[in-house]
């Protein structure tokens, strides 16, 4: 047994270098698909949801305290100039959605060369829904019509604090990145890069 296993040793590793090596050197792909083509098969993800994160907010609509966030300053300030003596809190709950268009990718955000190919990502769009059953109005003297408009403001105020938050932008935007990696590695593309501005020269496949 101490025999057979000394031989089969380096027979094993011998056949897992030539599976690793064979990996590594597949040929290429007769054909790469053209640029219009890669396009239209990541259009077709229409829209990529990669991050979807639940949020909420403490806010105070009395003319003191100040607010602290400059974020949310705009809801405490249309508090103070749209009503008379105006008080109460609300504890806002919201879902903010962040995801790529990929209607918007076109032919000028990719650069192809040979097998490798650079992708330039759109913006992260940002979408944000507010969950009213969750929502409180505490103590306030709002009416139906001015809640409503005070909910209005803190969704805008959610979309800055998600837009102004490279934490969430980047994990996003990994997420992404993973998603269409795979994609251009199916069609046949050895090297994927990601990268924020295309290069000036070269040729587009």
């Amino acid at each position: 047994m101490a025999n057979l296993s000394r031989i089969l040793g380096p027979l094993l590793g011998v056949a897992a270098g030539v599976l690793v090596a064979g990996w590594f050197m597949k040929p290429t792909p007769a054909s790469l698909p053209d640029t219009a083509s890669v396009v239209q098969q990541m259009r077709e993800v229409a829209r990529l949801e990669t991050l979807q994160v639940s949020l909420y907010k403490k806010v105070t609509f009395t003319p003191e305290p100040e607010a602290t966030d400059a974020l949310w300053k705009d809801v405490v300030n249309w508090a103070r100039h749209t009503l008379q003596n105006p008080h109460g809190r609300a504890i806002v709950f919201a879902d903010a959605h962040l995801g790529f268009d990929f209607q918007r990718i076109g032919p000028s955000s990719l650069h192809v060369v040979g097998t490798k190919v650079q992708v330039v990502l759109p913006p992260v769009d940002v979408r944000v829904e507010l969950r009213p059953g969750e929502t409180e109005v505490i103590d306030s003297n709002l009416d139906s019509t001015q809640t409503a408009q005070l909910l209005e403001k803190a969704k805008v105020a959610f979309e800055r604090d998600v837009r102004a938050d490279s934490r969430l932008q980047q994990r996003a935007r990994d997420s992404a990145e993973r998603s269409l990696r795979v994609l251009l590695l199916t069609l046949g593309y050895r090297e994927v890069l990601f990268v924020e501005k295309l290069p000036s020269t070269g040729t587009a496949g």
